[in-house]
């Protein structure tokens, strides 16, 4: 109850103060899966409520196209009131070139700096002290998903991390099953090798050669290993020619495929198809060799606008989604973390739980949009890609893998 007085209080603060006109803003953003829509139209509600209006600015295919598409608008005059980004250092030329809504006031306003968990994530869009964005989620990408009944039905135990279904692959393919489902893009592929680098290298490795850029690291004996393991789990995908991250979630939702290296967003498909988690499928945090979390997520981004009314339902609308109500409602529908502690999440299926435990225990590592910059992370899902889809050898990719990142030192 103490969690829902303090949510409702918020929520009066985020109004239309007395007097103020009603302002339309366009937001734009990449959810359009059956998960995501539910998720943000979460958003759209409640800032209809306050008397402004959400209009809607989707934009199909997921973030490697709607990012150019965002930016092209900022930089050629015709902004949208607010637009989501990853957070990490995606729109931070936008903000060093000065076409970004400063949030300090609301975000001082609002408590923000002691509400935020982790401080990275404001410290991600904070430049010369100033807070640009404003973040509405957790996201870990490093999960793998099965279904439970493609494993009961073979007389087989559901696997309890990545070593086991590996080995299980075998049989679930002599069932005419996809083991490994995965989407043909490159930051799908991209997602998948992290995931592996940390499940089969270790989150110590993961660490010298992304946070500490140790490229002796990057181009040794335990990275070929993962590249090995990545070779391996490239045969268990041969079968997967779909091409979106929500049709590959469908393969084993549906049963056609047993398993998928995707983000926590995928238990938003898994809700609106009716699955209960634990019962229906298993979530495995570090694909169940190390319960981590990676700090991704989306932060929304205000540019400036020449129209003070505008402004002002910018930053109404700014400090409305970092708000307890609207954390709870827009998280639980995406699947993701609240980037708040102080709200009541007891409502929260298996899997968010198994996320917010490891969240709480603090052994969270930063994402890849925090340590490289978009171009290197743009390089490596094209590599990726290249690597999963063909024939390239595991040493071949290696060696490409090095060079890309030496790019961004």
């Amino acid at each position: 109850m103490k969690n829902f007085k303090l949510a409702a209080g918020l929520l009066l603060s985020v109004a239309l103060p007395s007097g103020a006109f009603a302002t339309d803003l366009e937001i734009t953003h990449w959810w359009t899966s059956g998960g995501e829509a539910a998720a943000v139209a979460e958003f759209a509600k409640a800032f209809d409520a306050t008397g402004d209006k959400w209009v809607d600015g989707a934009i199909a295919g997921g973030g490697d196209t709607a990012r150019p598409v965002m930016i092209s608008r900022i930089t050629g005059g015709d902004p949208m009131a607010a637009t989501q980004f990853n957070h990490g250092q995606q729109a931070m030329e936008l903000v060093e070139a000065g076409l970004m809504l400063d949030l300090t006031d609301v975000a001082t306003a609002e408590g923000w700096k002691d509400k935020v968990f982790p401080p990275s994530l404001l410290d991600a869009c904070t430049l010369d002290g100033k807070i640009y964005c404003a973040p509405v989620n957790i996201h870990s990408p490093e999960w793998l998903w099965l279904n439970n009944k493609v494993y009961t039905d073979l007389g087989l135990p559901v696997p309890a991390n990545w070593a086991e279904f590996v080995a299980s692959a075998p049989q679930v393919e002599a069932a005419g099953k996809v083991p490994l489902a995965l989407g043909n893009q490159p930051w799908q592929s991209n997602l998948a090798f992290g995931a592996i680098t940390v499940g089969v290298g270790g989150l110590d490795l993961w660490k010298k050669v992304n946070v500490d850029k140790d490229m002796d690291a990057a181009a040794g004996p335990e990275m070929a290993a993962v590249f090995q393991a990545a070779a391996d789990a490239r045969k268990l995908a041969a079968k997967s020619t779909v091409q979106d991250w929500n049709q590959a979630t469908n393969m084993v939702i549906t049963g056609e495929a047993a398993g998928q290296i995707m983000g926590d967003w995928a238990q938003g498909e898994f809700a609106v198809a009716g699955k209960v988690a634990g019962t229906d499928y298993t979530c495995l945090p570090g694909l169940g060799m190390n319960a981590y979390l990676s700090t991704g997520g989306d932060a929304f981004y205000f540019p400036k606008l020449a129209d003070p009314e505008k402004e002002a339902a910018q930053k109404r609308l700014a400090a409305l989604l970092v708000s307890p109500e609207a954390q709870v409602a827009f998280n639980l529908k995406k699947g993701s973390l609240p980037i708040r502690g102080d709200i009541d999440m007891s409502s929260a299926n298996d899997c968010m739980k198994k996320g917010l435990e490891i969240l709480k225990s603090g052994n969270v590592v930063p994402a890849g949009d925090q340590v490289w910059s978009p171009d290197v992370q743009t390089q490596l899902g094209d590599m990726q890609s290249e690597f999963w889809s063909g024939d390239m050898t595991p040493e071949d990719a290696q060696a490409r893998y090095v060079e890309i990142l030496k790019t961004g030192l």
